[in-house]
Protein backbone atom coordinates (compact mmCIF):
# COMPACT_ATOMS: atom_id res chain seq x y z
CA UNK A 1 0.00 0.00 0.00
CA UNK A 2 1.40 3.11 -1.34
CA UNK A 3 0.29 5.65 1.29
CA UNK A 4 1.37 7.90 4.23
CA UNK A 5 0.34 6.61 7.93
CA UNK A 6 -2.52 9.74 8.02
CA UNK A 7 -3.81 9.29 4.48
CA UNK A 8 -7.49 8.06 3.79
CA UNK A 9 -9.20 7.70 0.57
CA UNK A 10 -12.53 9.13 0.80
CA UNK A 11 -15.86 10.04 -1.70
CA UNK A 12 -19.13 11.46 -2.02
CA UNK A 13 -22.37 10.15 -3.48
CA UNK A 14 -24.86 12.78 -4.25
CA UNK A 15 -28.36 12.09 -5.25
CA UNK A 16 -29.64 14.70 -7.37
CA UNK A 17 -33.76 16.02 -7.65
CA UNK A 18 -35.05 16.09 -11.34
CA UNK A 19 -37.86 18.84 -12.15
CA UNK A 20 -39.21 18.87 -15.78
CA UNK A 21 -40.82 22.20 -16.81
CA UNK A 22 -41.75 20.72 -20.28
CA UNK A 23 -44.93 18.09 -19.66
CA UNK A 24 -44.30 16.29 -22.99
CA UNK A 25 -41.34 14.94 -22.17
CA UNK A 26 -42.91 12.59 -19.82
CA UNK A 27 -41.59 12.01 -15.79
CA UNK A 28 -38.95 12.65 -14.25
CA UNK A 29 -37.75 9.31 -14.47
CA UNK A 30 -37.97 9.87 -18.29
CA UNK A 31 -35.73 12.70 -17.85
CA UNK A 32 -33.16 11.14 -15.50
CA UNK A 33 -33.10 8.13 -18.61
CA UNK A 34 -32.31 10.71 -21.06
CA UNK A 35 -29.50 12.25 -19.57
CA UNK A 36 -28.19 9.02 -18.23
CA UNK A 37 -28.06 7.84 -21.80
CA UNK A 38 -26.32 10.69 -23.11
CA UNK A 39 -23.36 10.97 -20.92
CA UNK A 40 -22.96 6.84 -22.31
CA UNK A 41 -24.19 6.89 -25.54
CA UNK A 42 -23.28 10.73 -27.20
CA UNK A 43 -20.64 11.94 -25.27
CA UNK A 44 -18.88 8.58 -24.47
CA UNK A 45 -17.67 9.77 -21.50
CA UNK A 46 -17.46 6.01 -19.57
CA UNK A 47 -18.81 2.21 -20.16
CA UNK A 48 -22.52 1.88 -19.15
CA UNK A 49 -22.83 -1.65 -16.92
CA UNK A 50 -23.79 -4.47 -19.31
CA UNK A 51 -24.38 -6.91 -16.56
CA UNK A 52 -26.70 -6.09 -13.24
CA UNK A 53 -24.79 -5.16 -10.11
CA UNK A 54 -28.08 -6.15 -8.18
CA UNK A 55 -30.94 -7.27 -9.63
CA UNK A 56 -33.37 -5.16 -7.85
CA UNK A 57 -31.28 -1.72 -7.12
CA UNK A 58 -28.74 -1.42 -9.96
CA UNK A 59 -30.16 -3.90 -12.86
CA UNK A 60 -27.84 -3.55 -16.26
CA UNK A 61 -27.67 -0.63 -18.08
CA UNK A 62 -28.91 1.56 -14.71
CA UNK A 63 -25.38 3.27 -15.32
CA UNK A 64 -21.57 2.94 -15.34
CA UNK A 65 -18.19 4.05 -14.14
CA UNK A 66 -16.61 7.09 -16.09
CA UNK A 67 -13.18 8.13 -17.77
CA UNK A 68 -13.05 10.40 -14.59
CA UNK A 69 -13.17 7.66 -11.88
CA UNK A 70 -16.22 8.72 -11.10
CA UNK A 71 -19.72 6.30 -11.21
CA UNK A 72 -22.93 7.76 -12.78
CA UNK A 73 -25.97 5.75 -12.60
CA UNK A 74 -29.97 6.26 -11.39
CA UNK A 75 -30.92 4.31 -8.65
CA UNK A 76 -33.72 2.05 -8.41
CA UNK A 77 -34.86 3.86 -4.94
CA UNK A 78 -36.28 6.78 -6.10
CA UNK A 79 -35.35 6.95 -9.78
CA UNK A 80 -32.90 9.34 -9.17
CA UNK A 81 -29.50 10.21 -10.84
CA UNK A 82 -26.69 9.46 -8.46
CA UNK A 83 -22.73 10.41 -9.34
CA UNK A 84 -20.17 8.69 -6.86
CA UNK A 85 -16.74 10.12 -7.14
CA UNK A 86 -13.84 8.76 -7.92
CA UNK A 87 -11.46 7.19 -4.93
CA UNK A 88 -9.34 10.69 -3.89
CA UNK A 89 -6.74 10.76 -1.63
CA UNK A 90 -7.29 14.68 -0.51
CA UNK A 91 -10.41 16.95 -0.02
CA UNK A 92 -9.28 18.91 -3.31
CA UNK A 93 -9.69 15.92 -5.21
CA UNK A 94 -13.06 15.22 -4.27
CA UNK A 95 -14.59 18.85 -4.65
CA UNK A 96 -13.08 18.56 -8.17
CA UNK A 97 -14.08 15.49 -9.06
CA UNK A 98 -17.47 16.09 -7.57
CA UNK A 99 -17.93 19.68 -9.09
CA UNK A 100 -17.02 18.02 -12.36
CA UNK A 101 -20.22 15.69 -12.44
CA UNK A 102 -22.15 18.73 -12.55
CA UNK A 103 -20.65 19.82 -15.58
CA UNK A 104 -20.57 16.12 -16.98
CA UNK A 105 -24.62 16.48 -15.93
CA UNK A 106 -25.04 19.76 -17.87
CA UNK A 107 -23.63 18.57 -20.95
CA UNK A 108 -25.77 15.59 -21.30
CA UNK A 109 -28.57 17.91 -20.96
CA UNK A 110 -27.62 19.96 -23.87
CA UNK A 111 -26.43 17.14 -25.58
CA UNK A 112 -30.34 15.19 -24.78
CA UNK A 113 -31.95 18.65 -26.44
CA UNK A 114 -33.43 19.34 -23.54
CA UNK A 115 -32.06 22.31 -22.08
CA UNK A 116 -34.01 24.82 -20.36
CA UNK A 117 -36.84 21.92 -20.17
CA UNK A 118 -35.01 19.77 -17.60
CA UNK A 119 -33.52 21.17 -14.14
CA UNK A 120 -31.28 18.86 -12.00
CA UNK A 121 -30.65 20.32 -8.52
CA UNK A 122 -27.92 19.62 -5.94
CA UNK A 123 -29.74 19.53 -3.04
CA UNK A 124 -31.42 17.21 -0.39
CA UNK A 125 -34.54 17.86 0.33
CA UNK A 126 -38.11 18.16 -1.74
CA UNK A 127 -40.11 20.89 0.19
CA UNK A 128 -43.72 19.75 -1.16
CA UNK A 129 -43.35 16.22 -1.25
CA UNK A 130 -41.66 15.43 1.84
CA UNK A 131 -39.08 13.17 0.40
CA UNK A 132 -35.21 13.62 0.99
CA UNK A 133 -32.15 12.43 -0.93
CA UNK A 134 -28.92 12.26 0.31
CA UNK A 135 -25.23 13.25 -0.06
CA UNK A 136 -23.60 10.19 1.61
CA UNK A 137 -20.06 10.80 2.90
CA UNK A 138 -17.16 7.56 2.18
CA UNK A 139 -14.14 8.04 4.30
CA UNK A 140 -11.91 5.25 4.82
CA UNK A 141 -11.14 3.84 8.49
CA UNK A 142 -9.52 1.75 10.77
CA UNK A 143 -12.13 -0.22 12.09
CA UNK A 144 -12.32 -3.61 14.58
CA UNK A 145 -15.33 -5.66 14.33
CA UNK A 146 -16.85 -3.76 17.30
CA UNK A 147 -16.10 0.07 16.19
CA UNK A 148 -19.77 0.35 15.96
CA UNK A 149 -20.45 -0.17 19.22
CA UNK A 150 -16.88 0.41 20.86
CA UNK A 151 -16.11 3.90 18.26
CA UNK A 152 -18.75 5.16 16.37
CA UNK A 153 -20.36 7.20 19.23
CA UNK A 154 -16.99 9.36 19.63
CA UNK A 155 -17.89 10.83 16.28
CA UNK A 156 -21.91 11.61 17.35
CA UNK A 157 -21.02 14.93 19.15
CA UNK A 158 -19.20 16.65 15.74
CA UNK A 159 -21.68 15.30 12.84
CA UNK A 160 -24.69 16.56 15.12
CA UNK A 161 -22.42 19.69 15.40
CA UNK A 162 -20.82 20.56 12.02
CA UNK A 163 -23.85 21.54 10.67
CA UNK A 164 -23.06 25.09 11.88
CA UNK A 165 -20.22 25.39 9.00
CA UNK A 166 -21.56 23.00 7.02
CA UNK A 167 -25.37 22.98 6.87
CA UNK A 168 -26.87 24.46 3.03
CA UNK A 169 -29.95 25.97 4.62
CA UNK A 170 -33.40 25.49 4.70
CA UNK A 171 -36.77 27.66 4.61
CA UNK A 172 -39.30 25.73 6.91
CA UNK A 173 -39.33 22.46 7.70
CA UNK A 174 -41.05 19.04 8.22
CA UNK A 175 -42.19 17.11 11.69
CA UNK A 176 -42.37 13.69 11.80
CA UNK A 177 -45.90 12.46 11.09
CA UNK A 178 -48.70 10.71 13.56
CA UNK A 179 -49.72 8.80 10.24
CA UNK A 180 -46.95 6.04 10.55
CA UNK A 181 -48.52 3.64 9.03
CA UNK A 182 -47.33 -0.10 7.50
CA UNK A 183 -47.32 0.38 3.12
CA UNK A 184 -51.12 -1.02 1.71
CA UNK A 185 -50.76 -2.98 -0.82
CA UNK A 186 -51.28 -0.47 -3.32
CA UNK A 187 -48.04 1.25 -2.28
CA UNK A 188 -46.26 -1.92 -2.44
CA UNK A 189 -47.33 -3.11 -5.87
CA UNK A 190 -47.01 0.35 -7.72
CA UNK A 191 -43.27 0.83 -6.09
CA UNK A 192 -41.71 -2.41 -4.79
CA UNK A 193 -38.58 -1.60 -4.68
CA UNK A 194 -39.46 1.36 -2.68
CA UNK A 195 -40.12 -1.09 -0.13
CA UNK A 196 -38.44 -4.16 0.07
CA UNK A 197 -37.50 -5.23 3.32
CA UNK A 198 -39.96 -2.13 4.93
CA UNK A 199 -42.34 -3.10 7.32
CA UNK A 200 -43.16 0.80 8.57
CA UNK A 201 -42.89 3.46 6.82
CA UNK A 202 -42.28 7.25 8.07
CA UNK A 203 -44.45 10.11 6.85
CA UNK A 204 -43.58 13.82 7.55
CA UNK A 205 -46.16 16.61 7.53
CA UNK A 206 -44.81 20.42 6.62
CA UNK A 207 -43.77 22.14 9.93
CA UNK A 208 -45.30 25.85 9.62
CA UNK A 209 -43.11 26.66 13.17
CA UNK A 210 -40.06 27.28 12.01
CA UNK A 211 -39.08 30.02 9.18
CA UNK A 212 -35.14 28.95 8.20
CA UNK A 213 -32.81 26.55 9.73
CA UNK A 214 -29.32 25.38 9.18
CA UNK A 215 -29.85 21.90 7.99
CA UNK A 216 -32.30 20.51 5.08
CA UNK A 217 -32.39 16.97 6.48
CA UNK A 218 -32.01 17.19 9.82
CA UNK A 219 -35.96 16.77 10.23
CA UNK A 220 -35.63 13.83 8.51
CA UNK A 221 -33.06 11.77 10.66
CA UNK A 222 -34.40 8.85 13.11
CA UNK A 223 -31.57 7.22 14.41
CA UNK A 224 -27.73 7.47 15.59
CA UNK A 225 -27.01 4.16 13.28
CA UNK A 226 -29.11 2.29 11.60
CA UNK A 227 -28.50 -0.27 8.96
CA UNK A 228 -31.74 -0.65 7.04
CA UNK A 229 -32.41 3.23 6.10
CA UNK A 230 -34.45 3.64 3.20
CA UNK A 231 -37.20 4.93 5.70
CA UNK A 232 -35.03 4.59 9.06
CA UNK A 233 -32.43 7.46 8.20
CA UNK A 234 -29.58 7.36 10.31
CA UNK A 235 -26.49 9.49 11.04
CA UNK A 236 -24.00 6.50 10.00
CA UNK A 237 -25.12 3.85 8.03
CA UNK A 238 -22.90 0.66 8.40
CA UNK A 239 -21.17 -0.61 5.46
CA UNK A 240 -18.45 -4.04 5.01
CA UNK A 241 -17.91 -4.17 1.47
CA UNK A 242 -15.50 -5.56 -0.20
CA UNK A 243 -14.35 -3.22 -2.51
CA UNK A 244 -13.92 -0.10 0.20
CA UNK A 245 -11.78 -2.13 2.33
CA UNK A 246 -7.97 -3.16 2.98
CA UNK A 247 -5.59 -4.27 5.41
CA UNK A 248 -7.78 -3.46 8.66
CA UNK A 249 -9.71 0.07 6.71
CA UNK A 250 -13.30 -0.31 6.14
CA UNK A 251 -15.66 2.03 4.47
CA UNK A 252 -16.99 4.48 6.96
CA UNK A 253 -20.71 5.61 5.23
CA UNK A 254 -22.12 8.96 6.41
CA UNK A 255 -25.95 8.95 5.49
CA UNK A 256 -26.57 12.49 7.08
CA UNK A 257 -24.43 14.88 4.87
CA UNK A 258 -26.16 17.25 2.64
CA UNK A 259 -25.00 18.58 -1.25
CA UNK A 260 -22.73 22.16 -0.30
CA UNK A 261 -22.81 24.50 -3.22
CA UNK A 262 -20.35 26.19 -1.66
CA UNK A 263 -16.72 25.11 -2.18
CA UNK A 264 -15.31 26.61 0.85
CA UNK A 265 -18.25 24.17 3.51
CA UNK A 266 -17.63 21.49 0.78
CA UNK A 267 -13.74 21.49 1.87
CA UNK A 268 -14.27 22.62 5.53
CA UNK A 269 -17.08 19.86 5.93
CA UNK A 270 -14.60 17.04 4.68
CA UNK A 271 -11.53 17.97 5.89
CA UNK A 272 -12.80 18.72 9.54
CA UNK A 273 -14.39 14.78 9.33
CA UNK A 274 -11.70 13.37 8.19
CA UNK A 275 -9.30 15.35 11.13
CA UNK A 276 -12.21 13.63 13.65
CA UNK A 277 -11.65 10.55 12.01
CA UNK A 278 -8.33 10.73 12.99
CA UNK A 279 -8.59 11.64 16.70
CA UNK A 280 -11.41 8.42 16.68
CA UNK A 281 -8.67 5.99 15.46
CA UNK A 282 -5.83 7.33 17.33
CA UNK A 283 -8.03 6.99 20.92
CA UNK A 284 -7.83 10.84 21.41
CA UNK A 285 -11.70 11.79 21.74
CA UNK A 286 -12.27 11.49 25.32
CA UNK A 287 -15.61 9.96 26.49
CA UNK A 288 -17.28 12.73 27.92
CA UNK A 289 -17.21 14.80 24.04
CA UNK A 290 -20.92 13.51 23.63
CA UNK A 291 -24.19 15.19 23.33
CA UNK A 292 -27.10 13.43 25.35
CA UNK A 293 -28.96 12.39 22.25
CA UNK A 294 -27.32 12.92 18.97
CA UNK A 295 -30.47 13.16 16.92
CA UNK A 296 -32.80 15.18 18.99
CA UNK A 297 -29.18 17.64 19.25
CA UNK A 298 -28.85 17.71 15.59
CA UNK A 299 -32.45 18.86 14.82
CA UNK A 300 -32.32 21.24 18.14
CA UNK A 301 -29.14 22.89 16.79
CA UNK A 302 -30.57 23.21 12.91
CA UNK A 303 -33.82 25.00 13.99
CA UNK A 304 -32.30 27.13 16.88
CA UNK A 305 -32.92 30.68 14.73
CA UNK A 306 -31.18 32.42 17.29
CA UNK A 307 -27.89 31.05 16.46
CA UNK A 308 -27.00 30.34 20.28
CA UNK A 309 -27.00 26.68 18.86
CA UNK A 310 -27.18 25.16 22.49
CA UNK A 311 -28.23 21.44 22.65
CA UNK A 312 -27.17 19.32 26.31
CA UNK A 313 -23.74 16.97 26.88
CA UNK A 314 -24.23 13.32 28.17
CA UNK A 315 -23.96 14.45 31.49
CA UNK A 316 -27.33 16.51 31.35
CA UNK A 317 -25.70 19.58 31.51
CA UNK A 318 -26.07 22.70 28.71
CA UNK A 319 -23.43 22.79 26.43
CA UNK A 320 -23.22 24.69 22.58
CA UNK A 321 -22.62 23.37 19.22
CA UNK A 322 -19.83 25.92 19.40
CA UNK A 323 -18.32 24.76 22.69
CA UNK A 324 -18.53 21.14 21.28
CA UNK A 325 -16.41 22.25 17.53
CA UNK A 326 -13.90 23.94 20.01
CA UNK A 327 -13.13 20.99 21.63
CA UNK A 328 -12.76 18.71 18.44
CA UNK A 329 -10.51 21.54 17.48
CA UNK A 330 -8.64 21.93 20.14
CA UNK A 331 -7.72 17.73 20.31
CA UNK A 332 -6.84 18.01 16.18
CA UNK A 333 -4.40 20.38 16.60
CA UNK A 334 -2.05 17.81 17.56
CA UNK A 335 -1.93 16.96 13.66
CA UNK A 336 -0.75 21.01 12.19
CA UNK A 337 2.22 20.26 9.94
CA UNK A 338 1.16 16.67 9.12
CA UNK A 339 1.06 18.15 5.30
CA UNK A 340 -0.77 21.16 3.84
CA UNK A 341 -4.84 20.08 3.34
CA UNK A 342 -4.05 19.62 6.89
CA UNK A 343 -2.75 23.34 8.21
CA UNK A 344 -5.41 24.87 6.25
CA UNK A 345 -8.05 22.75 7.71
CA UNK A 346 -7.36 23.73 10.64
CA UNK A 347 -6.57 27.64 10.14
CA UNK A 348 -9.94 27.61 8.46
CA UNK A 349 -12.09 25.88 10.71
CA UNK A 350 -10.93 28.25 13.51
CA UNK A 351 -11.06 31.18 11.92
CA UNK A 352 -15.00 30.34 10.74
CA UNK A 353 -15.79 29.25 14.38
CA UNK A 354 -14.44 32.70 15.60
CA UNK A 355 -16.46 34.75 13.10
CA UNK A 356 -19.45 32.40 13.42
CA UNK A 357 -19.30 33.44 17.02
CA UNK A 358 -18.66 37.02 16.45
CA UNK A 359 -21.34 37.60 13.39
CA UNK A 360 -22.49 34.53 11.01
CA UNK A 361 -23.49 36.75 8.58
CA UNK A 362 -19.82 38.14 7.85
CA UNK A 363 -19.43 34.57 6.15
CA UNK A 364 -21.97 34.62 3.28
CA UNK A 365 -19.05 34.58 0.85
CA UNK A 366 -18.22 31.22 1.97
CA UNK A 367 -21.06 29.04 3.79
CA UNK A 368 -23.94 28.24 2.20
CA UNK A 369 -26.78 28.64 4.75
CA UNK A 370 -25.66 32.09 5.71
CA UNK A 371 -25.75 32.55 1.91
CA UNK A 372 -29.01 31.28 1.46
CA UNK A 373 -29.88 33.04 4.19
CA UNK A 374 -29.30 36.40 2.75
CA UNK A 375 -30.62 35.82 -0.02
CA UNK A 376 -34.27 34.76 1.21
CA UNK A 377 -33.94 37.55 3.16
CA UNK A 378 -33.44 39.98 0.13
CA UNK A 379 -36.38 38.26 -1.91
CA UNK A 380 -38.93 39.02 1.63
CA UNK A 381 -38.03 42.10 1.49
CA UNK A 382 -38.60 43.38 -1.99
CA UNK A 383 -41.33 41.14 -2.67
CA UNK A 384 -43.30 41.58 0.87
CA UNK A 385 -43.62 38.13 1.46
CA UNK A 386 -44.16 36.43 4.75
CA UNK A 387 -42.26 33.35 6.23
CA UNK A 388 -43.84 30.45 4.50
CA UNK A 389 -44.93 31.55 1.48
CA UNK A 390 -44.27 29.19 -1.91
CA UNK A 391 -42.17 31.48 -3.37
CA UNK A 392 -39.49 31.33 -0.11
CA UNK A 393 -39.24 27.70 -1.23
CA UNK A 394 -38.35 28.24 -4.68
CA UNK A 395 -36.13 30.49 -3.97
CA UNK A 396 -33.96 27.74 -1.69
CA UNK A 397 -34.74 25.48 -4.44
CA UNK A 398 -33.05 27.53 -7.36
CA UNK A 399 -30.35 28.55 -4.95
CA UNK A 400 -29.40 24.82 -5.53
CA UNK A 401 -29.55 24.45 -9.45
CA UNK A 402 -26.34 23.21 -11.19
CA UNK A 403 -27.07 25.10 -14.48
CA UNK A 404 -25.21 28.20 -14.16
CA UNK A 405 -27.67 30.27 -16.05
CA UNK A 406 -30.36 29.32 -13.56
CA UNK A 407 -28.51 28.62 -9.90
CA UNK A 408 -28.63 31.91 -7.63
CA UNK A 409 -25.66 30.58 -6.17
CA UNK A 410 -23.45 30.85 -9.16
CA UNK A 411 -25.22 33.89 -9.83
CA UNK A 412 -23.73 34.98 -6.43
CA UNK A 413 -20.64 33.02 -8.11
CA UNK A 414 -20.16 34.85 -11.27
CA UNK A 415 -20.76 38.07 -9.07
CA UNK A 416 -17.68 37.42 -7.18
CA UNK A 417 -19.66 37.23 -3.93
CA UNK A 418 -18.95 32.96 -3.21
CA UNK A 419 -15.22 32.42 -2.50
CA UNK A 420 -13.40 28.66 -3.47
CA UNK A 421 -10.37 27.81 -2.83
CA UNK A 422 -10.80 24.95 -6.11
CA UNK A 423 -9.22 26.54 -9.05
CA UNK A 424 -11.73 26.41 -11.95
CA UNK A 425 -9.24 24.24 -14.35
CA UNK A 426 -9.55 21.53 -12.28
CA UNK A 427 -12.63 21.39 -12.42
CA UNK A 428 -12.81 21.36 -16.15
CA UNK A 429 -9.78 19.10 -16.45
CA UNK A 430 -11.60 16.38 -13.44
CA UNK A 431 -14.18 15.85 -16.02
CA UNK A 432 -12.08 13.25 -18.06
CA UNK A 433 -8.91 12.83 -15.47
CA UNK A 434 -9.40 10.56 -12.76
CA UNK A 435 -7.09 11.22 -9.36
CA UNK A 436 -3.69 10.24 -10.87
CA UNK A 437 -2.67 8.64 -7.41
CA UNK A 438 -5.61 6.01 -6.38
CA UNK A 439 -7.00 2.78 -8.61
CA UNK A 440 -9.40 5.13 -10.30
CA UNK A 441 -6.75 5.98 -12.50
CA UNK A 442 -5.82 2.73 -13.66
CA UNK A 443 -9.76 1.81 -13.72
CA UNK A 444 -9.95 4.80 -16.05
CA UNK A 445 -7.16 3.08 -18.27
CA UNK A 446 -9.02 0.47 -19.19
CA UNK A 447 -12.09 2.13 -19.67
CA UNK A 448 -10.46 3.99 -22.44
CA UNK A 449 -8.94 0.92 -23.75
CA UNK A 450 -12.68 -0.48 -24.10
CA UNK A 451 -14.13 2.56 -25.46
CA UNK A 452 -11.20 2.20 -27.77
CA UNK A 453 -12.25 -0.89 -29.35
CA UNK A 454 -14.62 -1.65 -32.30
CA UNK A 455 -16.44 -3.77 -31.86
CA UNK A 456 -15.83 -3.53 -27.78
CA UNK A 457 -17.12 -7.03 -26.53
CA UNK A 458 -17.65 -8.15 -23.27
CA UNK A 459 -16.16 -6.00 -20.55
CA UNK A 460 -17.44 -5.16 -16.46
CA UNK A 461 -16.02 -2.74 -14.10
CA UNK A 462 -16.71 -2.53 -10.33
CA UNK A 463 -14.65 -0.46 -7.87
CA UNK A 464 -11.78 -3.08 -7.24
CA UNK A 465 -11.75 -4.76 -10.38
CA UNK A 466 -12.14 -4.40 -14.60
CA UNK A 467 -12.62 -7.34 -16.81
CA UNK A 468 -12.12 -6.47 -20.71
CA UNK A 469 -12.49 -10.11 -21.62
CA UNK A 470 -13.32 -13.07 -20.90
CA UNK A 471 -10.23 -13.88 -19.80
CA UNK A 472 -9.22 -10.94 -18.77
CA UNK A 473 -8.78 -9.52 -15.35
CA UNK A 474 -7.12 -6.68 -13.07
CA UNK A 475 -8.17 -7.15 -9.79
CA UNK A 476 -7.53 -4.13 -7.60
CA UNK A 477 -7.81 -4.31 -4.41
CA UNK A 478 -5.85 -1.43 -2.57
CA UNK A 479 -7.57 1.86 -3.55
CA UNK A 480 -4.16 3.66 -2.62
CA UNK A 481 -2.14 1.98 -5.85
CA UNK A 482 -2.77 2.80 -9.13
CA UNK A 483 -2.53 -0.19 -11.30
CA UNK A 484 -1.16 1.64 -14.22
CA UNK A 485 1.21 -0.63 -15.11
CA UNK A 486 -1.17 -3.77 -14.90
CA UNK A 487 -3.69 -2.01 -17.49
CA UNK A 488 -0.61 -0.99 -19.59
CA UNK A 489 0.06 -4.82 -19.72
Amino acid sequence: MNRLEHERICGVETEFGCLVMNPELGSPEDAVEAVKNAVFDDLKLGLIDMHSRDDVFEPAQSGGFLVNGARLYIDAVGSHLEYATAECRTIWEVIANDRAGHKIINRAIEKAGVTGEVAFYNNSVDHFGGHTFGCHENYMCRMTDDFFQSSAHLLMAFLATRQIFAGVGRVGGHRLSTRRTSPTIDQIEANPIDYIWVSQVYQVDPDPSIGFQLSQRADHILKGIASRVRFNRAMINPKWEHFYSHDDFQRLHLLFGEANQSDYAYALKLGTTRLVISLVEDGLVPYELQVYHPVRALQEISRDETWKWATTDMLGEPTTAMSIQRQYLDLATIYKGRDAETDWVLENWAATLDQLEKDPMQLSDKLDWVAKYQVVQQYQSEFGCEPGDDSLISVDMEYHSIDPETSLFHALKQMGKMQSPIPELDIIEAQTDPPSDTRAAGRSAKIREVLARKPRGPYAFDWSGAATGRHKYIDMPDPFETYLEKADD
